[in-house]
């Protein structure tokens, strides 16, 4: 890596996840690099994107979306195109909670006939994206849950939670998810991006219905498995809804539950997430990893990343 960085030659680097989480990632690597792919969950069935989903049988497209504002440059136009793409419109009527940026998307995959590649490398450049945007399955996806917990009455009874708006809101604790389609079809450009690339990236972001998921594709989880390139993941700077006060360690535990095979070069941890957390170091060279302890966390103490400080911890690592 040290000598392809001297060459002048930046890192190709995959990007994994949804929503807020992946939308952190991408505003901190695009700062290091120009070779910048995501691969994006395609399970989402809540707001308007199970909407758009449910009227027009296409993929779901917000997390598509945050994850092309993300890449949006820092001058004037790429943060007009990146609010552009998130705003809502107000109101109850039929265009009430649609994002603008879903219905383009959505509305170029029927103008092209549903190629949802297509479609997204066209707002990309419509946008000057700083990077690619990829689902991870051709297909719309549903999330399962194994929780525990969900009837009072029988706190230890197994249930199932079916879909992703409602597995993210459970207040059951969530003990394994899976996708139905079991086996379903992984893109064949995500495939190729990862076969590609020098570094892939896991997390942020919601661990059982933003990370997870992209280890549940089999296509997708053998390139992850078998590639060459480097692999890091960044923890949350905190346990959220869906661990509910899981310490940093058990993510790392239910990680290697849902697929035994993973390993890691890189584990990046905020220190107050680590803090007093004896066994996160132990899990981390169970996978193989390296346990990288830095201040990532925002400064004004929300749950959230800093992208400037994120950016920095992703340059040290990589060599940039």
């Amino acid at each position: 890596m040290a000598e392809e960085v001297s060459l002048g030659r930046l890192p190709a680097v995959v990007a994994f996840g949804g929503g807020h989480g992946l939308a952190s990632s991408l505003t901190a690597l695009r700062r290091i690099t120009d070779r910048l792919t995501a691969i994006v969950t395609v399970a989402d069935d809540g707001g308007s994107s199970g909407r758009l989903r449910d009227e027009l049988d296409c993929l779901p497209p917000g997390d598509l979306r945050m994850a092309l504002a993300a890449l949006c440059g820092d001058d004037e136009s790429g943060r007009t195109w990146a609010e552009v793409l998130q705003y809502r419109f107000p109101g109850d009527g039929s265009l009430g909670g649609h994002a603008i940026g879903n219905l383009l998307i959505a509305g170029l995959w029927q103008r092209l006939g549903g190629d949802p590649v297509a479609g997204l490398d066209m707002v990309a450049r419509l946008l000057d994206a700083k990077g690619r945007v990829l689902p991870m399955s051709a297909v719309p996806l549903q999330i399962e849950a194994d929780v525990v917990g969900l009837d009072a009455a029988a706190p230890d009874e197994v249930s199932t939670v079916r879909g992703q708006a409602q597995v993210a809101k459970t207040m059951a604790e969530v003990r394994a998810v899976r996708l139905n389609p079991a086996d379903p079809p992984a893109s064949a450009q995500a495939v190729r991006a990862v076969g590609d690339a020098d570094w892939l990236v896991l997390g942020p972001g919601s661990w059982f219905t933003s990370v997870i998921p992209h280890l549940l594709v089999p296509e997708l989880a053998r390139a992850i498995v078998d590639t060459g390139a480097r692999r890091i993941l960044t923890m949350n700077v905190q346990s959220d809804a869906e661990t509910k006060g899981a310490s940093a360690a058990r993510h790392l535990e239910l990680l290697a539950e849902h697929a035994p095979k993973l390993r890691l070069d890189v584990v990046i941890a905020d220190r107050s997430f680590a803090r007093d957390d004896p066994h996160l170091e132990t899990y981390a060279r169970s996978l193989g990893a390296e346990l990288v302890l830095a201040d990532v966390a925002h400064r004004d103490g929300s749950p959230r990343h800093d992208p400037l400080r994120l950016a920095s911890a992703y340059a040290d690592i990589m060599g940039v």
